[in-house]
């Protein structure tokens, strides 16, 4: 009779055993390296969710600082231009300077909302018509950029204008603008399809959708700003009954390059940087020029024996584009707030409402 050999038994009983014991060391050897990354995971989420909430606050004690400015600025002056404290980029940093931050900083850029082409002013609200002044308007600004930008020379001005006032206008998507705007049967006919708005405009995002208008265009290129630098769906006033409009003027005091050359007359579009110089020039004292009157641009040479039309210029504004940029270890957020200043009736003193706030 065969007998199993007791030290055989033994060694496989050892081996048993070993296996078992490399088998659970590499489970928990597995598990302890999954918790690891798991509690490392946690620990990265926790600090970059406390980073973005520091930058977050960071950010927003800019846009606070900013809006304080603009409401002295309310107090101290009528008129909004390049000249005044808000929008020289060192008075503003001189001004966040008094915002003590342990780590990190804070820049803020303040910029005039009425210095930009209001949208939505193409159609006189409440209403289906064209307004004429801001027809030439667009007119003026398309060509100009279709003449100076390469990128952009194929673009069609009298498409992109007719159908801008297609997707405006309401109560009328039967009836389409001249030989090219566009209501919902030509968008229907897209991939994927969708309805005109027949509304005014809430986001400049909108434009992407309209026929037209190229998508390079959002993005500037060719030396060319981004087109919100050169738009705003901002500024729209009550007209009682629920009902409000878009005056569509423009502060000739602020306003950038492209926008002055859309205001000046026809032939005159050359003369804008003499007028942005203009604006800007000083000496030892300080500015040298004085904006507070909307036909100082007649005191550049060459410029004496026009008019632009007072229906599209003003030199004051309540609307402004404030962006505030945190950075903390490597780390930034930007958050951009449009405000609205308003008098306090109370008091009689000036603030700033926020109409937007974006977090980027």
């Amino acid at each position: 009779m065969n007998m199993m050999n007791p030290l055989k038994s033994i060694k496989n009983q050892n081996g048993i055993a070993l296996i078992v014991a490399l088998t659970v060391t590499a489970v928990l050897v597995a598990l302890a390296v999954a918790l690891f990354q798991k509690m490392n995971a946690a620990y990265d989420s926790s600090v970059n969710s406390y980073r973005r909430t520091t930058l977050s606050q960071m950010a927003a004690a800019g846009v606070q600082m900013a809006m304080a400015m603009l409401s002295k600025d309310k107090m101290d002056s009528k008129i909004d231009s390049v000249q005044e404290d808000w929008a020289n980029p060192e008075k503003v940093a001189e001004a966040m300077s008094d915002i003590p931050f342990d780590d990190g900083e804070v820049s803020v850029v303040i910029s005039d909302e009425r210095g930009r082409i209001q949208v939505n002013s193409l159609v006189s609200l409440p209403g289906n018509d064209f307004n004429q002044s801001q027809e030439q308007l667009w007119t003026r600004l398309l060509e100009f950029i279709v003449a100076h930008y390469e990128p952009f020379q194929d673009m069609e001005p009298s498409v992109m204008i007719d159908s801008l006032k297609d997707w405006i206008d309401s109560g009328d998507d039967d009836a389409i603008t001249g030989m090219s705007g566009a209501e919902s049967s030509y968008y229907m006919n897209l991939e994927p399809p969708y309805e005109c708005r027949n509304a005014p405009i809430d986001n400049l995002d909108d434009l992407k959708r309209i026929k037209g208008f190229p998508p390079e265009l959002f993005a500037g290129g060719g030396g060319m700003p981004q087109i919100s630098d050169l738009l705003t769906v901002y500024g729209a006033v009550a007209t009682g009954d629920h009902e409000y409009t878009f005056d569509g003027k423009i502060n000739i005091d602020t306003a950038g390059l492209l926008t002055l050359a859309a205001i000046l007359p026809d032939g005159y579009e050359s003369y804008a940087q003499d007028m942005v110089d203009y604006r800007l020039e000083s000496d030892e004292e300080g500015y040298v020029n004085d904006l507070s009157s909307t036909t100082w641009y007649k005191k550049i040479p060459g410029l004496e024996d026009i008019t632009i039309n007072a229906d599209i210029i003003t030199n004051a504004s309540d609307l402004f584009r404030i962006t505030a940029t945190a950075t903390l270890e490597g780390s930034s957020l930007t958050t951009v707030a449009v405000v609205q200043r308003e008098m306090i009736e109370k008091t009689g003193k000036w603030r700033c409402r926020v109409l937007n706030w974006e977090i980027n």
